[in-house]
């Protein structure tokens, strides 16, 4: 499995194209907005776009999903059902960050769980509500690698004061979901750097060992 980076959207939201090197076939997760832009990066790296997945419903993460699924004839997985409330509002909520949104229904929604494939890999579904009720993880166990949206980032968590949002479910989630992935887990965050699940656990004001009380 391989994966790059594309940040996108005036909120500069990590999309990823992330492929199988033995087929070249992948996905795009969390398509929010230059359409065009994620376009060109998937025929640079020489990928067939199978699919698109999605970690959550909000616009800068999957406003113009609809978009490109209808432009591309590409399936769209994810999030978890509990987000059709966000999905459900994007053309309202678009404006707010300067973009163009489309209302879309995902061919298939994710439960905690689940697996999604592309090429010959596969990942497993984590759903991790708090930010959002419907809010999922996609980890792939070979590599130690997750794509966690807005979950969690380098040295934050994600913010949880939104219509719906959860504090409490947010920590359980990363502590009681993510944590017990492994320290040595990489993960893309919806903004910003990348990080691992170990240094977030020493550093990470909001959810390391010392800010839960663990030694």
């Amino acid at each position: 499995m391989k994966a790059a980076i594309i940040p996108v959207t005036p909120l500069q939201q990590n999309c990823s194209l992330v492929w199988c090197s033995r087929t070249m076939r992948g996905v795009l997760v969390d398509p929010g907005g230059e359409l065009d832009k994620l376009k060109d990066a998937a025929q640079r790296a020489g990928v067939t776009l199978e699919k698109i997945l999605l970690t959550h419903g909000h616009a800068d993460h999957c406003g113009q999903a609809g978009m490109l699924a209808k432009e591309l004839d590409l399936p769209i997985e994810g999030p978890h059902e509990d987000d059709r409330f966000w999905i459900s509002r994007l053309e309202d909520d678009g404006p707010r960050f300067q973009m163009a949104c489309e209302v879309f229904e995902p061919d298939r929604w994710l439960t905690d769980g689940d697996t999604v494939s592309f090429g010959e890999v596969t990942m497993e579904v984590i759903h991790c509500p708090g930010h959002t009720p419907g809010h999922v993880v996609f980890f792939h166990r070979p590599t130690g690698f997750a794509f966690v949206g807005d979950v969690i980032f380098q040295g934050s968590i994600g913010r949880t004061d939104f219509p719906m949002s959860n504090h409490q479910s947010l920590l359980d989630a990363i502590t009681q979901k993510l944590w017990p992935l492994g320290d040595n887990v990489t993960f893309v965050p919806g903004h910003g750097p990348t990080s691992t699940f170990g240094q977030e656990r020493k550093t990470n004001p909001y959810v390391s060992d010392a800010a839960m009380g663990q030694s």
